[in-house]
């Protein structure tokens, strides 16, 4: 059938929604448990609902989609949910800034994210659609904690915390910016306060060897997960103090022990506290005030107190002094120290301070000895120096001598410790899962029974003073003891989002009313197949998704005990941007404002030249975000996904510009036009066009699976350019229709369109993948290049395996060729089968 009529251009401003409109109709993308089929589970991380969806979520959600719609394709049960990350502090803040109830910001954002993920055609099962802020998820999510506290896993003890006076709230060790809280400015104080904690700790094994078997992981992620877990050998002892004490220190680098030169404490430690001096206290005040990540440490000036207190050397019996220092926190380890100054950058730091001694005792190799050291500690590879016994031995071998030693004198022990630390869940704020526990005076801490759950946030809430609003609503706080029935308090803080989002693909799979899953039912989906997103989840979110799945499967809650099978981290989409200085500060402007001319750009508004910075991630700070609102409109969803699809491979990042949206708009377009060229009534076999559809067909599909689809797209552009270059016949008809199977998870809406207009039943979303035929994928014809005076003159085809008699008579008979030779006498041909014809006159 010649396809009369047919428009020459695709509107995805009407086939777009229309298309939409019909998978909703038919149900396509609602995953069914009891199918028989196949279980494929693919899932992306769920997004927060800020507001509007930016460039970074369609290129994430683009490339599940495509492999759910394959996947569906090639028969099985595809389960590719969508859900809402709903809680937290932005929408918090837009309570306190707009005058808004966080319930009701997060709803309406997630209304417009939904229209907008829509608009964009992802094959997602919306049946199973939630938001963590739904009382019902965060009630079942209350009920496993419960769980998991009845089970040991959770308790409550005194933890010291970052505490905003201003804001009257505690503060994440990233919100402390220099000493300040990030929102107020205020001077941060350290504070002791009632904590609730998860024993994560208490899975540490588990999930170190769990990450050995982890084989579709990216191994940056494995290596980042085992870093943080962070299992490390070494040496426990206590140094006999001068005030009569003994104080106990761990060091994974016993070997360097002939390097101490001085030893510290934290300002928390017994030690310091003990001390009766205003010095000292107002040293411990000052250290209060400084921060307490990692990195904060390793950049803050180190700061120390000599306390007058000696701590002798184990072998030496020297008389090392004893600091108090700022670096030093009571949260790691025993919170003391043995200061290595030549081979840890810190001590080294505090030694050229407070003009400490600072020997080496690691270098290259023992003629290194007395090698001075360039401003900073050295890392500590190489053979031991300057140690008395340990001299000349490797780090390893010194290291299992000196526990060996400390063993056999029991003053030491060989111990082994862990840099996980139990996690934190506790959040002075109101927009989060409450935790379901009451206070009683007379009970203690009591678990709210299951059968009044969930313990919902009061929607009565003042936020116009600083702090936790929970904390000042009297009729919500205060309850009925659960045991006693006496007069008690319910408890008002409430859980770390990332509680929420470690267990959310479990309801995913399964949601009943009465429970948060179905055991079995989970079962059938997880692990999940392909988990997508971006590597700034790949250590705590991923980490705590793993403990929590072990967790509930070690209290006989799940038969699985890792979430995700494979894991995918994909790169992301990166911008120029366009700025200019004006008085004192640096002005940003979005790519709508202005307008490329060759190498520079102009700002729209006044015609004036701004600067082209350099391309990076896309951020309102720097204002380089495309609206993918706007693209889609100017060029429709499919030109968008395809866009996203193209080029970079998908775990770099993809820098974004207006001609390659560009060229995908002509693409669809152009691909639009070569289904116009499908003639039912065309006859007639091309079988190199055949071969390369059916190569084509097998190769897609492999790279669909390996989620390489940039590779995808230029086989659909080669698979393209032939097809338009072939005569009308039946092989160009089905390299036609091909086409339009393997570019309908990329392109769903043009496929669907043009699946209609080829007169096939059904939607696209439903068909089958093309099948392969075997035999089409084996070359039985080549190319051979025909060479002379070391240029080539011509190409022939030829069957393959031809001999080398046939070859050259075929490269003598060429026209092409004989007019290079101009009759002159050939001397010698050189033939490499299947490939080159080479003639030397």
């Amino acid at each position: 059938m010649s396809l009369d009529g047919f428009e020459t251009r695709f509107d995805p401003g009407t086939a777009d929604a229309r298309w939409q409109r019909a998978w909703d109709d038919a149900r396509c993308f609602e995953a069914d448990s009891a199918s028989s089929k196949p279980k494929s589970y693919v899932l992306e991380m769920f997004p927060y609902p800020s507001g509007r969806i930016h460039i970074g979520h369609v290129r994430n959600y683009t490339m599940g989609d495509v492999l759910a719609r394959y996947r569906k394709m090639r028969g099985d049960e595809v389960l590719h949910p969508m859900g809402w990350d709903a809680f937290g502090m932005p929408a918090e803040n837009a309570a306190m800034e707009k005058g808004v109830h966080p319930a009701g910001w997060t709803y309406d954002n997630i209304a417009t994210m939904k229209g907008q993920l829509k608009q964009l055609g992802f094959a997602l099962d919306w049946s199973r659609e939630f938001a963590t802020c739904d009382p019902e998820y965060y009630g079942h999510e209350q009920a496993l904690f419960i769980d998991l506290f009845e089970a040991g896993l959770v308790y409550r003890k005194e933890s010291e915390v970052n505490w905003d006076p201003v804001d009257m709230t505690v503060l994440a060790n990233e919100q402390v910016i220099d000493g300040k809280g990030w929102r107020s400015g205020a001077e941060v104080e350290k504070r002791k306060l009632n904590q609730w904690f998860l024993k994560i700790t208490d899975f540490a094994n588990e999930l170190l060897d769990g990450v050995q078997g982890l084989e579709d992981w990216p191994q940056k992620v494995r290596l980042m997960q085992e870093n943080w877990i962070g299992k490390s050998t070494g040496l426990e002892f206590s140094f006999d103090l001068s005030n009569g004490e003994a104080l106990p220190v761990y060091t994974t680098r016993p070997d360097t022990i002939f390097g101490a030169s001085f030893v510290a404490v934290a300002a928390d430690h017994p030690v310091a506290q003990a001390l009766d001096s205003a010095e000292a206290r107002d040293f411990i005040a000052l250290c209060k005030k400084g921060g307490t990540t990692a990195a904060e440490l390793e950049t803050a000036e180190k700061l120390g107190f000599d306390t007058g207190i000696t701590a002798k050397h184990p072998f030496t019996g020297a008389d090392l002094p004893l600091y108090i220092a700022n670096f030093v926190l009571m949260d790691y380890g025993t919170g003391a120290i043995m200061a290595v100054p030549g081979h840890d950058q810190r001590d080294f730091e505090f030694a050229v301070k407070y003009g400490l001694p600072i020997p080496r005792v690691v270098a290259a190799s023992v003629d290194g000895a007395g090698k001075p050291f360039e401003g900073e500690a050295e890392a500590g590879d190489g053979v031991i120096v300057n140690s008395d016994f340990l001299t000349g031995m490797d780090v390893e071998n010194a290291k299992r001598e000196v526990i060996a030693r400390a063993e056999s004198g029991d003053w030491g022990k060989g111990t082994t410790v862990w840099r996980l630390r139990d996690w934190g869940v506790s959040r002075q704020r109101y927009w989060g899962t409450p935790i379901p526990f009451i206070h009683c005076d007379a009970c203690g801490v009591v678990p709210v029974p299951k059968d009044q759950l969930p313990v919902k946030l009061p929607e009565d809430v003042d936020f116009s003073q600083p702090g936790n609003p929970l904390l000042r609503h009297e009729s919500w706080k205060d309850a009925d003891c659960p045991k006693c029935g006496g007069a008690a308090v319910r408890e008002t803080d409430t859980l770390d989002t990332f509680v929420n989002s470690s267990w959310y693909f479990l309801r995913f799979a399964s949601q009943p009313a009465d429970r948060p899953f179905d055991a079995e039912e989970v079962a059938k989906w997880l692990p999940v197949d392909q988990y997508i997103g971006g590597i700034e989840h790949a250590i705590l979110h991923l980490l705590y998704a793993r403990f929590w799945t072990r967790a509930l499967a070690r209290i006989g809650k799940l038969e699985v005990k890792e979430p995700f099978a494979s894991l995918f981290t994909q790169g992301m989409v990166t911008h120029e941007t366009y700025s200019r200085r004006e008085g004192e500060r640096t002005v940003y402007f979005a790519p709508s404002e202005v307008s490329r001319e060759a190498e520079r750009a102009l700002l729209t508004a006044d015609g004036g030249e701004v600067e082209i910075g350099r391309v990076v991630k896309m951020s309102k700070s720097k204002k380089n975000v495309v609206d993918p609102e706007d693209i889609i409109r100017d060029y429709g969803a499919d030109a968008v996904r395809w866009f996203m699809l193209s080029d970079s491979p998908p775990e770099r990042d993809l820098p974004w510009s207006e001609s390659g949206i560009e060229g995908c708009g002509r693409y669809v377009q152009r691909l639009w036009r070569l289904l116009g060229q499908h003639d039912d009534g065309a006859q007639g076999e091309d079988r190199p066009l055949a071969r390369k559809t059916h190569q084509t067909i097998a190769a897609v599909a492999e790279d669909i699976e390996a989620l390489a689809f940039n590779k995808a797209v230029a086989r659909l552009y080669e698979l393209t350019s032939a097809a338009e270059k072939a005569a009308p016949s039946a092989s160009r008809n089905h390299a036609i229709r091909s086409l339009l199977l393997m570019a309908s998870p990329m392109m769903p809406h043009l496929a669907e369109e043009g699946w209609h207009r080829l007169g096939e039943s059904g939607l696209i979303a439903q068909a089958a993948w093309p099948e392969v035929d075997a035999a089409l994928l084996v070359e039985d014809e080549v190319t051979i290049a025909v060479q002379h005076k070391g240029k080539l003159r011509d190409t022939l085809t030829a069957p393959k395996g031809a001999a080398k008699e046939v070859l050259e008579a075929l490269a003598l008979a060429s026209e092409k060729v004989q007019r290079s030779i101009d009759g002159a006498d050939i001397r010698k041909v050189v033939v490499v089968p299947d490939r080159l014809v080479n003639i030397v006159t």
